[in-house]
C-alpha cells in the first residue's frame, strides 16, 4: 500500500513539473511584450532607459534557461512573481479571485451530482420504456447546450421576465444562483451518462440475479447492490470535472461578470500577463492532480478488491 501511495505521489509531481515546463515554453512563445504594452505609453512619459530598468527588474531580457530556473526556484518557495499589469504579487491576485471560483465550482458540482443521480435513478426506475428512453436522452441535450447561450437564456428568464434575480447589485447568494445553474447543466450530463451505463452493466452481474432470486425487489437491489458498484467508476470523471471547474469557468464568469479565476485568466490573456497565466496554469494543474490523487487513494476504501491487489503488489 505504501509503495502505491508513493508511486501515485511521484506521478503527481511529474505531472506538475510537465505542466509547468510546457506552459512556460508556450507562454514565452506568445507574440508581443507585456512590458512594452503596459509601459510604452506616451501618457506615462517613460524613456528608453526607464523601460530598460523595468525590463531588468522583471528579468525579461535574461536567457530563457535562466528565466526557467529562476521561475522554478520562485515557485518552489511560493513566490509566483509580480503581475506586470496590476503591479501586485500574483499570489495576492489568485487569493483575491479564488473564493468566488471555489464557491461557484463547489455549488455547481454539488448541483450537477444531484441532477445526475436523479436522472440515473429515474432511468433505472422508469416503469415504461418510452420514459426510460426520454430520460436517457436528456444528458445528450444538456451536454450539447452552449454554456454562453444557456447563461444568457437564464438571465433573460429569471432576471428580465420573472424579475426574481436582479441584474444590478444582486446579493452575494443571488449572484451565484444563475451561474451555478449554468455550470451544473453541462457538468451533470457526463456524470448522468456514466451512472446510467454503469447501472445497466451492474444489473447484468450474477450477484444481482442471485439477489433477485432471493426475492429482493427492484428498488432494494438498486439501492443495496447496484448503487455502490455503479458509483465507483464515476469517481474518476467526477474528479476531472471538479478540477476543471476549479481551474475557472471562463465563459460562465464572463457572462455573469464574476471576479473569479476564469475572469482573471481572460484579463491576463488580453494583457499578456505571463506571470499571472503561469501561476494559474500551475494552480489548475495542481487542482487536477490533487483531486485525482485523492480519488485514486479513495478507490481502495470503496472497493476491497483493490486493497487486496495493492497489498499483493506492496
Amino acid at each position: 500500500m505504501s509503495r502505491y501511495v508513493i508511486g501515485r505521489i511521484g506521478q503527481a509531481a511529474l505531472v506538475l513539473w510537465a505542466a509547468f515546463t510546457v506552459s512556460f515554453i508556450l507562454l514565452q512563445a506568445l507574440p508581443g511584450d507585456a512590458i512594452l504594452i503596459k509601459f510604452l505609453n506616451p501618457e506615462l512619459g517613460l524613456g528608453p532607459e526607464q523601460i530598460a530598468d523595468i525590463r531588468a527588474a522583471y528579468a525579461a531580457d535574461s536567457p530563457l534557461p535562466v528565466q526557467y530556473l529562476h521561475t522554478v526556484a520562485n515557485f518552489l518557495t511560493g513566490n509566483f512573481g509580480y503581475s506586470i499589469h496590476a503591479g501586485v504579487p500574483v499570489g495576492d491576485l489568485i487569493l483575491a479571485n479564488l473564493p468566488q471560483t471555489l464557491w461557484l465550482a463547489s455549488l455547481g458540482f454539488l448541483l450537477s451530482v444531484i441532477v445526475a443521480v436523479a436522472l440515473a435513478a429515474l432511468s433505472a426506475l422508469a416503469p415504461f420504456s418510452w420514459l426510460r428512453a426520454f430520460v436517457q436522452s436528456i444528458p445528450a441535450l444538456f451536454i450539447s447546450t452552449p454554456v454562453f447561450w444557456l447563461g444568457i437564456l437564464l438571465i433573460q428568464i429569471f432576471s428580465f421576465q420573472l424579475r426574481l434575480i436582479p441584474v444590478i447589485n444582486p446579493g452575494p447568494w443571488q449572484a451565484l444562483v444563475l451561474p451555478v445553474l449554468t455550470l451544473a447543466v453541462p457538468i451533470s450530463a457526463p456524470l448522468a451518462q456514466i451512472l446510467m451505463r454503469n447501472i445497466d452493466h451492474v444489473l447484468t452481474e450474477p450477484f444481482v440475479a442471485v439477489a433477485r432470486a432471493k426475492g429482493a425487489s427492484h428498488r432494494w437491489v438498486l439501492w443495496k447492490h447496484v448503487a455502490k458498484n455503479a458509483v465507483l467508476p464515476t469517481l474518476t470523471i467526477g474528479g476531472i470535472l471538479f478540477g476543471e471547474l476549479l481551474a475557472g469557468a471562463v465563459v460562465t464568469e464572463a457572462v455573469f461578470g464574476l471576479n473569479g479565476l476564469g475572469g482573471l485568466t481572460q484579463r491576463s490573456v488580453n494583457d499578456q500577463d505571463i506571470a499571472v497565466l503561469q501561476a494559474i496554469v500551475v494552480f489548475s494543474a495542481a487542482a487536477f492532480v490533487l483531486i485525482n490523487l485523492t480519488v485514486d487513494l479513495l478507490y481502495p476504501v470503496f472497493d476491497p478488491r483493490l486493497r487486496v491487489k495493492q497489498g499483493a503488489v506492496a
